[in-house]
């Protein structure tokens, strides 16, 4: 190499690899102290935007998450205010056997109606009052869709968000059937039961009896349930009263023996197994419903767990390569360093030359 005072060569080469290995120090320092390997689109252009992809997804599917287990809680809720109707429903039962056994007075049939009646409200209160994060539960009206204003819910039911997109495979759709209306008008909307009679013969004989004859039988009907004296005359028949109503308050109660051709308690026993058996049915599908949402989580975590893995690799830095490769770097640069100041001596040995 020629021996020059003007261009020191070496010097240029020295500065040249101490600026390359500080740039590798720099980026190990980076990549060590943020924990990635991929700071800048620079590091790797791809990765970078597969990175950013990964991240949106993982924090969706942990929406997702929160999402079907504040439905589950919602389903849960709607469960559990069930049974609390299935256990009145159970005691309205108990009470109405006793009635139907023919040996109370109309002073204890009277206690026994009062009972009834007071049960009767507190159902209508609890599915009135049944909600989740301002969502009625036991409200909706399939009868008169006008009526269903504010409840959160609409005729299609309501949907869980579970997945990351808009399409129909990312939604679970709670049925409108899970949130029909728990009031007793509701439950006891109609049908028939049997009773069965026996003739002066003792021969036995069915009798089919309407829920409409029966209440109306024991002054009331089924349009009546959603009024306090209709739930009066309902309560009535479980005790094997009539109810008649008065023009202000409560009116008056006596035997519906009294009256041929009529049926009380005995054949409202029906008629509240059918409202218990609609009860069942409805916390049925709930279940099934859980099971899907819970089912729905579980693929949420495997996926989540999958692409935060798979995020993990791509972006990660790995902790015991780069140290090696700071190590190395550190040494060049000392190395350079060193050698950069020895170049820049080599233009006195031309002085010397003089």
């Amino acid at each position: 190499m020629t021996l020059t005072i003007n261009t020191n060569i070496s010097s240029i080469v020295a500065e040249r690899n101490l600026n390359t290995a500080t740039n590798k120090l720099n980026h190990s320092l980076e990549r060590l102290s943020t924990g990635y390997k991929i700071n800048h689109a620079s590091d790797n252009a791809a990765g970078y935007s597969i990175a950013d992809t990964w991240t949106t997804q993982i924090s969706s599917l942990d929406i997702a998450a929160a999402n079907a287990s504040t439905g589950n809680d919602l389903l849960t809720t709607a469960e559990q205010t069930y049974g609390l109707l299935t256990g009145h429903l159970q005691r309205i039962r108990d009470l109405t056997e006793q009635a139907a056994n023919g040996t109370y007075g109309s002073g204890s049939l009277k206690a026994v109606q009062s009972e009834i009646f007071a049960r009767l409200q507190e159902i209508n209160r609890i599915s009135a009052n049944s909600e989740f994060n301002g969502i009625k539960l036991m409200s909706y009206n399939d009868s008169d869709t006008s009526k269903n204003t504010g409840i959160g819910i609409t005729s299609n039911g309501l949907n869980l968000q579970v997945g990351l997109y808009s399409e129909g495979d990312s939604v679970i759709n709670l049925d409108i059937s899970l949130f029909k209306s728990g009031r007793i008008s509701s439950l006891f909307s109609g049908g028939e039961t049997q009773v069965y009679t026996r003739d002066s013969k003792g021969d036995i004989t069915p009798v089919t009896v309407q829920l409409s004859k029966l209440l109306e039988d024991a002054g009331g009907s089924i349009d009546a349930l959603k009024t306090q004296d209709g739930l009066r005359a309902m309560a009535a028949a479980c005790s094997a009263l009539k109810y008649t109503p008065a023009a202000t308050g409560e009116g008056t109660y006596s035997l519906l023996s009294d009256t041929a051709g009529t049926y009380g308690a005995e054949a409202m026993i029906g008629f509240i197994d059918n409202a218990i058996d609609e009860i069942a049915r409805r916390v049925t599908k709930i279940g099934a419903a859980q099971n899907r949402v819970e089912s729905a989580i579980s693929a949420i975590d495997v996926q989540s767990q999958n692409l935060t893995s798979s995020l993990s690799t791509l972006r990660d830095t790995d902790v015991a390569s780069e140290s090696s490769k700071f190590i190395q770097a550190q040494i060049l640069q000392q190395a350079s360093a060193t050698l950069l100041a020895t170049a820049n001596q080599t233009p006195q040995i031309a002085v010397n030359l003089l």
